[in-house]
């Protein structure tokens, strides 16, 4: 009798296993659109939300779309147009799309999507091939101030936070930030194949896009943008005589279209996957910063920083 109970209880607990997973599950599928190419920030970003809600069982499956291009603003028309009112939809984003908008003047921007979280917070390295002669910032800084068009930088869209930071280095240094030669590309996977191939003479980008070429030796870190050193034997900017400290905040927004319900559905999602211990580690894996912001506080912070994006953009002379 006691191993016949046994038996049935175990069953039991076998059979309501799938229903646990199930309860546990926000969504069936969700779709992950990213406005730039594979190898990016925001692609990196995407595949660490699908990791991390995959780890705790909160959506079954998932679909993305990549689609590049200035900075975000080629892709997010499409994103509008086609995922309207669908409320299992999420658009990666963040200040790159800002600057983006407000350089290209763009008729859509982020104010045309529905916002869901901020996740990240990350600092820019500048970095420069393995072989350059640039050994230090001081040196690339140098020949930058001497003649700022000789020097080739890689980065991503026009306006976003990589051409904001060359900026405000040749601005500190006594130039014109419109004198910068600045090469846009339309995700990390881009820039870093002509960064590698020597095509330019430096890049810019999160730490995140280039901290494993960087671990490989393929390309020397010279400096970092955050107001503390993500490595050891790579100093800041501000430490090194350049009084700049940048970072690039990541995000996720909704359709357009979608009732608030549906808006708190995918907020309950990401404060579930911001929750769980996979997405603890890839934070600490990836030397991402913990920025997460949903809510009302979230939309007051995303017009204080289109107002605070738009006043730098006008006086480095980029819109």
């Amino acid at each position: 009798m006691t191993h016949r109970r046994s038996l049935l209880a175990a069953t039991l607990t076998l059979g309501t296993l799938p229903r646990l997973a199930a309860a546990q599950q926000r969504f069936a599928s969700l779709y992950v659109f990213v406005p730039a190419g594979p190898g990016g920030g925001w692609d990196g970003l995407g595949r660490a939300i699908e990791q991390a809600a995959r780890a705790s069982s909160l959506v079954g499956t998932f679909q993305f779309e990549n689609v590049g291009g200035a900075g975000g603003m080629v892709g997010l028309p499409r994103f509008l147009s086609q995922r309207r009112g669908r409320a299992d939809s999420l658009m990666i984003g963040g200040s790159v799309m800002v600057g983006a908008a407000l350089t290209n003047k763009t008729p859509v921007s982020l104010q045309n999507t529905v916002p869901v979280a901020r996740m990240t917070e990350e600092a820019g390295v500048i970095i420069v091939p393995a072989n350059s002669p640039y050994r230090t910032i001081t040196e690339l800084a140098d020949a930058l101030k001497a003649n700022p068009r000789s020097v080739a930088v890689a980065g991503g869209s026009a306006g976003g936070t990589d051409h904001i930071i060359l900026g405000l280095m040749l601005q500190k240094l006594g130039r014109q930030p419109r004198e910068a030669s600045f090469v846009a590309f339309p995700g990390g996977g881009p820039a870093q194949a002509a960064i590698l191939g020597g095509q330019v003479a430096a890049g810019i980008s999160g730490w995140s896009e280039f901290s494993e070429q960087i671990k490989a030796g393929r390309v020397r870190a010279l400096a970092t943008t955050g107001e503390r050193r993500l490595d050891p034997d790579v100093p800041t900017l501000k430490e090194s005589g350049l009084d700049v400290v940048a970072t690039n905040w990541r995000g996720v927004f909704g359709a357009p279209g979608i009732n608030a319900t549906q808006r708190q559905a995918l907020v309950d999602l990401m404060t579930a996957i911001h929750a769980s211990e996979a997405w603890r580690r890839i934070l600490a894996d990836r030397g991402w910063e913990d920025a997460f912001l949903t809510g009302a506080p979230f939309d007051q912070f995303l017009e204080r920083d289109r107002s605070e994006t738009e006043s730098v953009l006008k006086d480095l002379g980029l819109a």
